[in-house]
Parts: structure tokens; C-alpha cells; sequence
């Protein structure tokens, strides 16, 4: 271990105790409630956090799920997309956005990112579409929102529903908007590491369509409107009481929050502005959410074990891009096929950032790095 890493606490990769501390007597009084009204499954702390999420995404319907996955599983089956359909998505997220496709039957259909957000381009997407095409799923991805007017124009134009995928951008907005609402149907994770984390699993899907709210409230309760009479083939996708109750109190936190992510990512921006890292850029068109800061760069490897070494923590999103994944071989992609996803694969790197960094913390991460640069 170096005399650098010796002199100076370790900074967490994420410190979920620390958002914890300042609200405890919150947490702890609205959980006593849930406990003590026996709700443990929906109930009425999941229906009001059902309401109040709708309200801060400016939406019309907010229904709860057990997890981001099965909200976005669902979405799918709104939209009856089904065996040898196709859905164009993005190769570089988390593999759930691709697991909603293919849970009912569907393909998705990979295109490659822009070089600059990581979003799946725009530009690419008429050249990826067949006549089995039934949707558009693209993915705000680390907190930055996608160009969604080139997206929505080709929704509108070919009739193809365009699919959120906000788990990782809660209150991120595009062109002064809450992302969420401008397809016809989004999925958002409250997964505890997220920027609304629950203490446990979580997932929400938000929609202004009030026949797609209703049905997949049905979904999520085996397919039931009325107890013991089953309309469709549904699913136990019902969020924990408990989990709402928690939901309900981070809620009111969360745009204090992302203003706090933001200003640990403007001064990263700012202590690593002379580095040869390549930073992430905020498009004009958004105001991201931060749910991570990736930098990038060639030797992205030894810099991780720098970073480790002296007590950073750092993680990898994601190494492997999904287009290259076991599970997808038989979609029959290759390397090379992606090459903008795979280099961000190679080269990126996620740094701590969360509310709770403080300054001090913030300016330690980017000495260690400037250290790294200064070694060669």
C-alpha cells in the first residue's frame, strides 16, 4: 500500500449508512406504522407513495412492483408485444432491460451508443428496424437522460410505442422535464443502491394511460381485478408494504439529493478537468440525475487498482456489454458489432458519488487520481 493511501481515510464506492443516519427517526416511525397496521403486502403506504411518485414525475398513474424488472416485464405485456417480436434497445445497461424483453418471447434487437451520454443513438435506429419491430426501449442510463425527440418522431411516425427505461434517473430531466412520461409506458428500480433506494426491492412503472395503470395493477396480483377471479396469466409482482413506507419518506428527500449528486459531479467536473480521463458531458437538452459518474480511459484497469489501493472505492458499469453476454449468444452478435458500446465497456470507470460525499472526500478521490497521471 502507498504513503498516499496510508494518510487518509477511505471513501466508500457508496455509503448507504450515511443517507441513512440524518433521516433514522423517519424511517424507523414509518415502518412502526406499517407494523402496526399489519400491511405488509401493497397496503396503504404503497398506495401512497403510489401517489406521490406520480406527482413528482407530473404523471397520471404511478403502480408499485417488487422490483424495476418486473415493472419493465410488464410494460411489455401492456403493449402485447410477444414471440418473435422484436425491441430495439440499447447493448450497454444492466441486463434487466433486456430480461423484460425476452420473458415474453420477444428479441431484443441491439443498436450501438453515443459516444458521448452512453444512451442508445437515435441515429441508428431506422437502420435496426424490421416488420416484426413492435417497440423502442431505450434506457436513460447512469442518470442522463436519452434524445428522446429523434426517438419519439420515430415512434410517432412508424407507429412503434416508445418504452422508458428510468431505473437509474429518477428526477432526471429532458428539456426541463421529469423523463418517466414522454413514452407511452416507463419503468423506474428502487433497488437500495438507487437514486431512490428502497431497503430491499423495488420498481415502479408510471404511465398517463389510465386502461395500461389498470391492467397492470391486474398483472401484478395474478392477473386479478377481483379477489379469486383471474382475468389473464398474472404475476406475485406486489410491493412490500414496508418498502413503500420507506419509499414514502426518501421521496421527500430526493430533489435535495439530486441537487447534492449534482454538485459532487460539477466538482469533479472542475478537480479533473486537467486529467486525461475523458468525463461524462451533460447534453443541452438534460439535466442529468447522476445516478453514476463514469470517466473513461484506456488503462481503466490499473487505474481501478490504484483507486483500490488507496482506499477509493471505484466499480465497473458494465464490463461486458450485453450483445457479448452468454445468455444472448444465440441472438447471433459478435464483437465489433457495437464498437462504441464496447470501447465504453473496456474504458469506463465509476467513481463515488452520492449526496452525503463530502468535499473533502470529493477532493481525495481526484488527488488519488492525479497521483495515478503523475506516476505514468
Amino acid at each position: 500500500m502507498t504513503t498516499l493511501a496510508k494518510a487518509a481515510p477511505a471513501v466508500p464506492y457508496l455509503d448507504l449508512p450515511a443517507q441513512m443516519r440524518p433521516i433514522r427517526k423517519e424511517i424507523d416511525a414509518a415502518i412502526a406504522r406499517t407494523l402496526d397496521t399489519c400491511s405488509f403486502c401493497l397496503g396503504p403506504d404503497v398506495a401512497q407513495f403510489e401517489k406521490d411518485f406520480a406527482r413528482f414525475c407530473r404523471a397520471e398513474h404511478c403502480v408499485a412492483f417488487n422490483s424495476g424488472t418486473s415493472a419493465l416485464h410488464v410494460a411489455t405485456l401492456l403493449l402485447n408485444i410477444g414471440r418473435d417480436d422484436e425491441v430495439i434497445t440499447t447493448p450497454m445497461t444492466f441486463v434487466a432491460t433486456s430480461w423484460a424483453i425476452s420473458y415474453v418471447g420477444a428479441k431484443p434487437v441491439y443498436v450501438d451508443i453515443d459516444d458521448d451520454t452512453f444512451n442508445l443513438d437515435p441515429a441508428l435506429v431506422k437502420k435496426a428496424m424490421t416488420p416484426r419491430t413492435k417497440a423502442i426501449m431505450p434506457v436513460h442510463l447512469y442518470g442522463h437522460p436519452v434524445d428522446l425527440d429523434p426517438l419519439l418522431q420515430i415512434s410517432r411516425k412508424h407507429n412503434l410505442p416508445l418504452i422508458e427505461d428510468a431505473a437509474q434517473a429518477h428526477g432526471a430531466k429532458y428539456r426541463n422535464k421529469v423523463v418517466g412520461t414522454f413514452g407511452i409506458v416507463s419503468g423506474f428500480s428502487f433497488y437500495p443502491g438507487k437514486n431512490l433506494g428502497a431497503y430491499g426491492e423495488g420498481g415502479a412503472l408510471v404511465t398517463n394511460d389510465g386502461a395500461l395503470a389498470a391492467r397492470a395493477r391486474s398483472l401484478r396480483e395474478h392477473g386479478s381485478r377481483e379477489r379469486y377471479y383471474h382475468d389473464e396469466v398474472g404475476f406475485n409482482y406486489r410491493m412490500e408494504g414496508i418498502q413503500g413506507a420507506v419509499l414514502g419518506v426518501k421521496l421527500k428527500h430526493l430533489a435535495k439529493w439530486t441537487r447534492e449528486r449534482r454538485r459532487v459531479a460539477h466538482r469533479y467536473h472542475e478537480l479533473l478537468a486537467e486529467t486525461p480521463l475523458h468525463l461524462p458531458a451533460e447534453a443541452p437538452y438534460a439535466e442529468s440525475a447522476y445516478h453514476l459518474y463514469v470517466v473513461r480511459h484506456p488503462r481503466r484497469d490499473e487505474l481501478k487498482q490504484h483507486l483500490e489501493a488507496n482506499k477509493v472505492g471505484c466499480a465497473l458499469h458494465y464490463p461486458l456489454p450485453l450483445h457479448l453476454q452468454k445468455c444472448y449468444a444465440s441472438l447471433g452478435y459478435k464483437e465489433g458489432d457495437f464498437p462504441v458500446a464496447e470501447k465504453a465497456a473496456r474504458q469506463c470507470l465509476s467513481l463515488p458519488i452520492y449526496p452525503e460525499l463530502t468535499e473533502e472526500q470529493i477532493q481525495r478521490v481526484a488527488e488519488v487520481i492525479r497521483d495515478f497521471f503523475r506516476r505514468g
